[in-house]
């Protein structure tokens, strides 16, 4: 094995000999080489030839042989390409007795990274629904916070499909970094809501006023800056990671970053124009301890 430059190119450079030739090693460094002015020279005179003993070529697992295939895939997502590998393995290929394929790599990591993540992101969901009937002790309240996850929602699917549209590289479908950022948005939205819930009932049980149109318009306007603010500093940290998310080492990042800029839109602006009509019809303040 050697190596060839030309210019900037390196190429990997190989010689197999006849199999006579290979027969006996110990002739190798008689082996004669012709440079390009023609002059003939034994291999012994130009390198050191010698036997020895180095690590087998041929990969083993499990104490069976494995021969690995990788490719990269790019116009389309890792697992759709792994379900049609798989059945053109299955469907086309006659193999011997005791081989077989096993499809693996990034897809199927990916397959376990999304099962972790929608079991984790289930106990966390049920652990914040019965932390917030403990806060808000109502269930028409709690409805109207969690409202904040269909809007986060429409915004985060959104992102996703205007990055498809301008990059067709990126309509790949959801990725990780996509799920990753929906599972933090929705943590992030959801405390807009819960700020504004909660100052209906400071409101009504602290201050004494009557849940009506104007104590609603109140707590909206009180509640439109920190809201806001919440918003601005959250997208302006994620401002660089959406921006570049196509740059190599940003696979996870860019798409999450993306998905809460999307979300944070529409879950604000919802928030400020939605949330406060649907609380004055749907919310209870006045009978806290009622459940």
């Amino acid at each position: 094995m050697a190596q060839t430059y030309r210019g900037n190119v390196v190429t990997d450079l190989a010689v197999i000999l006849a199999p006579e030739a290979r027969q006996t090693p110990e002739n190798l460094p008689d082996l004669l080489l012709k440079n390009a002015a023609g002059v003939r020279l034994p291999l012994r005179e130009l390198a050191d030839v010698y036997q020895t003993t180095g690590r087998s070529s041929i990969l083993h697992e499990g104490a069976r042989r494995r021969q690995t295939v990788t490719c990269n895939v790019e116009g389309r997502s890792l697992a759709e390409f792994q379900q049609e590998a798989q059945t053109q393995l299955a469907g086309k290929l006659a193999w011997p007795s005791g081989t077989y394929a096993v499809v693996s790599g990034s897809a199927e990591a990916t397959k376990a990274a999304r099962r972790e993540l929608a079991m984790h992101s289930t106990i966390a969901a049920v652990g914040i629904v019965l932390l917030l009937f403990v806060a808000l002790r109502h269930r028409r309240n709690v409805a109207l916070v969690l409202l904040n996850v269909p809007f986060a929602l429409i915004g985060g699917i959104m992102a996703i499909w205007i990055a498809g549209r301008l990059d067709p590289a990126e309509a790949s479908g959801v990725t990780i970094g996509s799920l990753v950022g929906f599972v933090t948005l929705f943590g992030i939205t959801m405390r807009n809501s819960i700020m504004l819930i909660s100052h209906y009932e400071h409101l009504v049980l602290k201050e004494g006023l009557p849940w009506n149109l104007a104590t609603a318009l109140r707590g909206a306007q009180e509640r439109v800056i920190p809201i806001l603010m919440t918003a601005l500093v959250t997208a302006l940290g994620l401002m660089p990671l959406a921006l570049g998310g196509a740059a190599a080492g940003r696979e996870i990042e860019g798409p999450m970053a993306l998905v809460i800029l999307g979300g944070l839109v529409t879950s604000t602006l919802l928030n400020i124009l939605v949330l406060p009509t649907l609380a004055l019809r749907l919310g209870r303040f006045e009978a806290r301890a009622a459940v």
